[in-house]
């Protein structure tokens, strides 16, 4: 058998391999093997690629996978949870400028060719992939810095800024179209390249940090497309299929995201066309003798005579690193005879599926977990909702301000409980920027401190009760 029969079988049963494991990670019961499948494959279509007679040397090849490898094992092991969107921010941009430096070199290759003769199809790829390459990379860390909060996390905008935009998109396309006219002229390429990592700033910097798991699930996808379009650069099949694999399921997750926040794809990106960056202002008197604080011996005995409770998890649980403390709240209470639910919105913390993942983390069972349009109805027969440090996916500004960064988002109704309870560090605004009307409500206690020293004293209040 030709050794490109054997290296198309192998790719072939990498790209198997790679859609079993995104249909296993469907469900949590079988994300983990589904995770081993997506990486099985990977080390497959890597091990496959290695045999490719175009290599000439493995030398450089073994310092970036020696180098890469010892960076992936610290990031595994020290990356917090809370972290995570960031890393995966991080990772989409990598991807992104690798699709730009491949489609380089492979043009650079190229060049020679063209003299006499242009493959229109492979230099289209190329210039593809300095475009989506290019934004996915500038745009991936502009994210990274606003959930890190090295740049501000409000939407940042100016007289203007979508005419910029406009004219910057159209210059990409415009030097893409000479690239492809004139592919012997490298620099257009480098050029090119250029402006596209402007035009990823320029797209992503006014976006708000209430919109962020949407940015995160689209930058991702832009890193699959890119990945795809590299692929038919270099003729590589399986760098076709994962890539697409990648950028259509992170089309549909946004989607997804986008549906979960009553808001359209171009909403998010291009929204408040013509609008400045302005401040909420706040007169001081919003919650000023509005506030009703309560301690942890106080919701213990609340929670004593309860019957049912739902406990929202938000990133201030996150941020607290409080999973295993509410997993042993979630124990104590069960064992007391009392239903326990965790209400989960779509959207919240900083990236979809992030509290998903850090509740199965603290092996909180999968069934107590409820999405939003299936547990919104039974919030009126709830005794006490526990609020920890979920901000926005609470706030009743989403129906009642049309002005609002949040306005229209579907929004968890805890405030149709008959008790709910907020543990939040202090009365600062949400990632939204926007003050929470739940605070104020006749129904509502504050708890104030960090989510997992709150709940650690309402647990020993419970236990000494």
């Amino acid at each position: 058998m030709e050794l490109i029969s054997i290296l198309n079988l192998a790719y072939l049963i990498a790209s198997i391999l790679f859609i079993i494991g995104i249909k296993q990670l469907a469900h949590p019961k079988t994300a983990t093997r589904g995770n081993l499948l997506g990486a099985l494959g990977m080390l497959i279509a890597v091990v496959a690629t290695l045999f490719d007679r175009e290599i000439l040397s493995y030398e450089w090849i073994a310092v970036g996978v020696l180098i890469g490898s010892v960076i992936g094992i610290i990031l595994a092991i020290k990356i917090q949870m809370t972290a995570m969107p960031q890393l995966v921010a991080v990772l989409n941009g990598f991807g992104g400028i690798a699709s730009v430096f491949v489609a380089g070199a492979a043009l650079q290759l190229s060049i020679p060719k063209y003299a006499t003769e242009v493959n229109y199809q492979e230099i289209v790829s190329i210039v593809f992939s300095a475009i989506v390459g290019g934004i996915t990379f500038s745009g991936s860390f502009i994210a990274f810095g606003k959930l890190q909060g090295f740049i501000t996390e409000k939407a940042v905008r100016y007289p203007g800024d979508q005419l910029v935009k406009i004219l910057v998109g159209l210059t990409a396309v415009g030097l893409g179209v000479y690239g492809c006219m004139e592919p012997t002229d490298e620099s257009i390429y480098w050029i090119l390249s250029g402006v596209s990592l402007l035009l990823g700033i320029f797209l992503v910097i006014p976006i708000g940090g209430a919109d962020m798991p949407v940015v995160i699930s689209l930058l991702n996808s832009y890193s699959g497309i890119a990945a795809s379009a590299t692929g038919f650069v270099l003729n590589n099949n399986v760098l076709i299929i994962s890539g697409s694999l990648v950028g259509a399921s992170g089309i549909i997750l946004t989607q997804i995201m986008c549906k979960a926040m009553n808001r359209s794809l171009t909403n998010v990106l291009f929204g408040g066309f013509g609008a400045v960056a302005t401040e909420m202002k706040d007169d001081g008197d919003f919650y000023s003798g509005k506030v009703k604080s309560t301690s942890a011996e106080e919701v213990a005995m609340l929670l004593d005579v309860a019957r049912s409770v739902v406990i929202v998890p938000g990133y201030g649980m996150a941020v607290a690193q409080a999973q295993h403390t509410v997993r042993d709240l979630y124990q104590l209470l069960t064992a007391r005879g009392i239903d326990v639910t965790f209400a989960i919105h779509p959207v919240a913390g900083r990236m979809p599926g992030h509290m998903n993942v850090l509740l199965a983390e603290a092996d909180i069972p999968y069934d107590r977990l409820k999405e939003m349009d299936e547990i919104n109805s039974t919030f009126e027969n709830v005794d006490v909702v526990i609020v920890n440090g979920a901000n926005d996916v609470t706030n009743p500004l989403a129906k009642t301000d049309p002005k609002s960064p949040i306005a229209g988002m579907p929004i968890l109704d805890v405030g149709n409980a008959k008790t709910v309870v907020v543990i939040k560090r202090s009365l600062s605004a949400g990632f939204a920027g926007v003050p929470n009307p739940l605070f104020i409500a006749d129904n509502c206690l504050m708890l104030f401190g960090d989510g997992k020293k709150a709940t650690q004293e309402m647990i020993a209040a419970l236990k000494e009760s």
